[in-house]
C-alpha cells in the first residue's frame, strides 16, 4: 500500500514571537479592515507588528495602509517589507499593483505564502498578523504547514448567512489544530447620526452567541461607522487616532483582549514544548 507523502513540519520564524491569522468564512465581512486596524492598535499599544496580506487574489492591505511602493530586495535575495504607520507589511499588491488580476494555481499560492513568511526580513516582532483570504482553502493549509500559528481570529457580521460561514471557518481551524483566540463581530450595528437610534442593519449579537455555542472567547463588536470605511479608503486606519478616539475605541478593546488571549496561548505552547 502506497504511503502518502509526509506533511511538512512548520518551522518557527526567528525573532517573531506570535503569529495570528485573521480569517472569515466568507468575503465582505470586513476582515481586512479588522486585520489592519488591529495591527495599528497593537503597534500603538507598544507592540512590534508585522502584517502579511495573504489574500493573493484580492489584496486590499496596500490601499488600506496607504502604501503602494514596491518592496526592496536586500542581500541574499531577502525581501525588505514596507514600513507603513510603524508596521512592516508585505502584499502581492505591492509587487503587482493596479487592477490586473493574478491568475495562479495552488502550488504557486503555496510558494508565495512561504516566501512572505520565510524570505522577508521581519526582524524582531511581537506580532505577525496574517490577513487570510475568505473561505477555507489552500492558503490556510500552506500557512499551518510553514509556521506554527499562535492562533486565529474569526471575523463575522451578525447575519445568519455570515455566521453560517464563520462556523465553517471555526471547524477548519479545528481540523488543522489551530486554536481560535476569539470571534469579532464586525458591522455590529449602526447609530443614526440624526436621531442617535441604533439600527441593526445585519442583525446584532449573533457572533457572540456563536462564540458561546463553540465555547470560544468573544473579543468584541465593531460598530458600522462611516469613518472606519473612509479611513480604509484613504489609507489612514481609524486606529491611528489612538484609543481615546470614539471611532477607534472598540478596535483597541478587541486588541487588548486579543493580546491577553495570544499571550496565554503562546505561554501554553512553550510549556508543552518544555514538557516534551
Amino acid at each position: 500500500m502506497a504511503h502518502s507523502p509526509a506533511m511538512p513540519s512548520p518551522v518557527a520564524l526567528p525573532g517573531v514571537s506570535k503569529i495570528v491569522a485573521i480569517g472569515s468564512g466568507k468575503g465582505g465581512v470586513g476582515k481586512t479592515t479588522v486585520a489592519v486596524n488591529l495591527a495599528v492598535a497593537l503597534s500603538k499599544m507598544g507592540q512590534r507588528v508585522g502584517l502579511i496580506d495573504a489574500d493573493i487574489y484580492g489584496p486590499n492591505v496596500p490601499l488600506m495602509m496607504g502604501s503602494s511602493e514596491q518592496p526592496k530586495v536586500g542581500p541574499g535575495n531577502v525581501i525588505l517589507p514596507n514600513l507603513t504607520h510603524g508596521i512592516k507589511t508585505i502584499s502581492v499588491g505591492y509587487i503587482s499593483p493596479g487592477d490586473k488580476p493574478l491568475v495562479m494555481r495552488g502550488p504557486m499560492l503555496h510558494q508565495i505564502i512561504r516566501q512572505f513568511l520565510q524570505q522577508v526580513d521581519w526582524g524582531e516582532l511581537d506580532y505577525l498578523i496574517v490577513d487570510l483570504p475568505p473561505g477555507t482553502g489552500d492558503v490556510v493549509i500552506s500557512l499551518v504547514q510553514t509556521v506554527p500559528l499562535t492562533g486565529a481570529v474569526v471575523v463575522s457580521t451578525p447575519s445568519d448567512v455570515s455566521l453560517q460561514d464563520a462556523r465553517k471557518a471555526l471547524e477548519m481551524f479545528a481540523q488543522v489544530n489551530v486554536e481560535v483566540l476569539g470571534i469579532v463581530e464586525n458591522m455590529s450595528h449602526f447609530t443614526c447620526p440624526h436621531c442617535h437610534h441604533e439600527i441593526d442593519i445585519f442583525s446584532k449579537g449573533g457572533a457572540e452567541r456563536t462564540a458561546k455555542q463553540f465555547n470560544i472567547p468573544f473579543l468584541g463588536s465593531i460598530e458600522l461607522i462611516p469613518a472606519i470605511r473612509e479611513g480604509g479608503d484613504r489609507g489612514l486606519p481609524v486606529t491611528l487616532a489612538g484609543p481615546k478616539s470614539p471611532q477607534a475605541a472598540e478596535f483597541y478593546a478587541v486588541a487588548q483582549k486579543l493580546m491577553e488571549r495570544a499571550e496565554a496561548a503562546a505561554a501554553a505552547a512553550s510549556d508543552v514544548l518544555e514538557i516534551s
